[in-house]
């Protein structure tokens, strides 16, 4: 295929699909004990340089526990996919955690607004950056997945999104229409979050999956975190409810309410209030430096930031109003 053009934007990863076989091939696939602590997981599979991906969607299942531990160990350096990338951006900018981004949606929260804080970040010019859509990521980790070096579609051309993308146009070889090349992403780590889990890494996820099942299969080395761990017995006795097999992930972390403040599907409602403190915070660096010191340093794991924010109590509230939330929607 002749390329036609192509983006000016770097390729932050490499999209050789024997390069990352070459890892997988090493991979232990043995079903052995996975559970350790976040903070052994961050500490043993999330490297300084590398490049992360995280799961969920927006402020929706996305592992802010993980992120947490992230920024409270000081990674710095990474890459990241910015794929509908809300409060996990302005956790992982806040503490300056990556200095090159695939941006498809950053920044802001949706609804609640923009974060000061992230925006500060990437106009700082410290971050290097190369531009997709959410369309784009999701098909660049399903060529990861799937073992080849793109997938084609013909989303964004003619946009300036293309043009700063690292992106290619081709003719296609059989209807001479143009077509984009979107290059595998291949993630050196990734964390996701999910409802249910056991020993072994055999995941569950309740709900819209997004491109989670995608980037569990692109990833070198997966963390998942949970609700909660269940049995193998009862993973077995519904397979067709495993989401994510136990040979593709390296760590299984319990974490209770790992997605707060943010949304967890049939499990507790987002902390609005909490979020537009973030917000609030970040107008000002200095009210934010002591905030973030509050918040994510001077906890020592996710409990002890839950408890500085209304505790059981508050997350039993959170678990009525996603209740109420789905029969409303059920009765409607």
């Amino acid at each position: 295929m002749d390329v036609i053009e192509e983006g000016v934007g770097r390729l932050l990863t490499d999209p050789d699909p024997d390069n990352a076989r070459e890892f997988f091939r090493k991979k232990s696939r043995k079903m052995v004990d996975k559970v350790m602590s976040l903070k052994d997981a961050i500490e043993k599979f999330v490297h300084d340089g590398e490049y992360l991906a995280i799961g969920g969607f927006g402020a929706i299942r996305t592992p802010i526990a993980a992120c947490h531990e992230i920024v409270r160990q000081g990674r710095k350096n990474m890459g990241f996919a910015g794929h509908t990338s809300t409060h996990d951006f302005e956790v992982l900018s806040a503490g300056e955690v990556f200095n090159r981004v695939d941006i498809a949606y950053i920044i802001g929260l949706e609804a609640r607004g923009l974060s000061p804080c992230a925006r500060r970040y990437m106009e700082s010019g410290k971050v290097e950056i190369t531009e997709w859509t959410n369309y784009s990521l999701a098909a660049r980790l399903k060529a990861a997945a799937m073992g080849v070096p793109f997938v084609p579609t013909r989303n964004v051309l003619g946009t300036d999104t293309f043009h700063y993308s690292a992106g290619k146009v081709v003719e296609c070889p059989f209807t001479g229409k143009k077509l984009m090349l979107q290059p595998a992403l291949y993630p050196d780590i990734s964390v996701i979050h999910v409802h249910e889990a056991d020993i072994y890494g055999n995941a569950r996820i309740k709900g819209i999956t997004i491109s989670d099942l995608d980037l569990a299969r692109a990833s070198k080395r997966l963390i998942i975190t949970t609700e909660r761990l269940i049995s193998n017995e009862e993973i077995r006795r519904d397979p067709s409810l495993t989401s994510i097999p136990f040979y593709l992930v390296d760590a299984v972390c319990e974490v209770r309410y790992g997605a707060y403040p943010g949304n967890m599907p049939y499990e507790y409602f987002s902390d609005e209030e909490h979020l537009q403190e973030w917000l609030k915070a970040e107008r000002d660096p200095e009210v934010f430096k002591e905030f973030l010191k509050r918040n994510i340093y001077d906890c020592k794991n996710h409990a002890e930031y839950i408890e500085l924010h209304g505790g059981i109590e508050k997350m039993n509230e959170l678990r009525a109003k996603e209740f109420l939330i789905h029969k409303e929607a059920n009765n409607g």
